[in-house]
């Protein structure tokens, strides 16, 4: 079995897939990559079904493989080099067995993703092999690990992807939450209104938005009897800063939301970098169900919009190994 050898890495680098469905009652969120949309997009540029990626929060690393191996590279963008040769990000790349695959800090964004062809086959607890640190399951990736590779049924190389732009916040779309109607209607217009930055205080689990004028605490205090939430709620805690909760948030929680983002607009938030300025806007139910129902159809399109990348051949290692022309030319004169 071929593996990808780390040969360094960042802190925040993590397998991850899909997450674990069916573990709210036992205390365990989904988990899973922050950034969904990344792993479909990943797995269209390499024509297979959406499994496994490298999930890199803010820098990546360097990497090796004993075989050739094909990847993508989605989510934020990150500065990316082959042996030296600066690669394209939202591409399909193949790499010659002992190359070295650098990958740098994000240039937009928070998390980069690195696919594989085949995925990984790293071993699976509960039903993936998602790492699930709040909850213990799994670890961060280090220098020295082999990840297990899957078996590659193969496809093509040098496709590039527009990827949907979500690196620098901008109008999320909330629906009412339990909570909502706690808050004066003056102060759920005012919590629209407000431009939040994000803060520099986020992780898998959440993101916290720093308002732009007073905060939004309740009048009847900050506590609630616990209950279940999950990833898109905003807790509003004791300082009146919202929290939007990501995939590795916990399953109950006792501060008051005043909202939850529709899925649709989370990758946007689970991107926004540090300083990102970020509106919240209420919409209707039906609002949201369309807004998803667009988002579904996005992901099952996203096979049509790949297309071959323009390479540039000044940034070409080896100009002879690449086929720039179909059929033969000879410099012989046809009888």
């Amino acid at each position: 079995m071929s593996v990808l050898r780390v040969l360094s890495c960042g802190p925040g680098v993590t397998v991850q897939d899909r997450g674990r469905a069916g573990f709210l009652a036992q205390g365990l969120s989904r988990g899973g990559a922050v950034d969904r949309l990344a792993l479909e997009e990943g797995a269209a540029l390499l024509g297979q079904p959406a499994r496994t990626a490298l999930e890199m929060a803010g820098m990546g690393g360097r990497f090796s493989c004993d075989a050739p191996l094909r990847i993508a590279l989605t989510g934020a963008p990150m500065k990316a080099s082959l042996d030296g040769a600066p690669l394209r990000w939202h591409a399909s790349h193949l790499l010659p067995a002992g190359s070295v695959l650098e990958i740098g800090g994000v240039t937009a964004g928070a998390y980069g993703y690195l696919s594989v062809g085949g995925g990984f086959a790293e071993p699976e607890r509960l039903g993936a092999q998602s790492a699930h640190l709040a909850a213990g399951l799994g670890r961060a990736v280090q220098a020295g690990d082999a990840l297990a590779l899957g078996q590659d049924r193969g496809g093509e190389t040098g496709m590039l992807l527009e990827a949907a732009p979500r690196w620098a916040g901008g109008e999320i779309r909330i629906l009412p939450s339990l909570q909502t109607d706690l808050y004066p209607r003056a102060e759920q217009t005012r919590f629209e209104q407000m431009e939040f930055t994000r803060d520099a205080r986020a992780n898998r689990m959440g993101a916290r938005m720093n308002p732009g004028g007073a905060g939004f605490g309740l009048d009847a205090g900050q506590t609630i009897l616990s209950e279940v939430i999950t990833p898109g709620d905003i807790q509003i805690p004791g300082d009146g800063a919202p929290y939007v909760l990501l995939s590795e948030c916990q399953t109950t929680g006792g501060y008051p939301r005043i909202g939850t983002v529709i899925p649709a607009d989370l990758p946007k938030v689970a991107q926004a970098p540090a300083g990102a300025k970020v509106r919240f806007r209420f919409v209707s139910r039906d609002e949201a169900l369309a807004a998803q129902a667009g988002f579904v159809r996005d992901v099952k399109g996203l096979a049509g919009r790949i297309a071959p990348l323009v390479r540039d051949p000044a940034m070409m290692q080896d100009l002879l190994s690449y086929t720039l022309i179909s059929g033969m030319i000879t410099g012989e004169e046809e009888p």
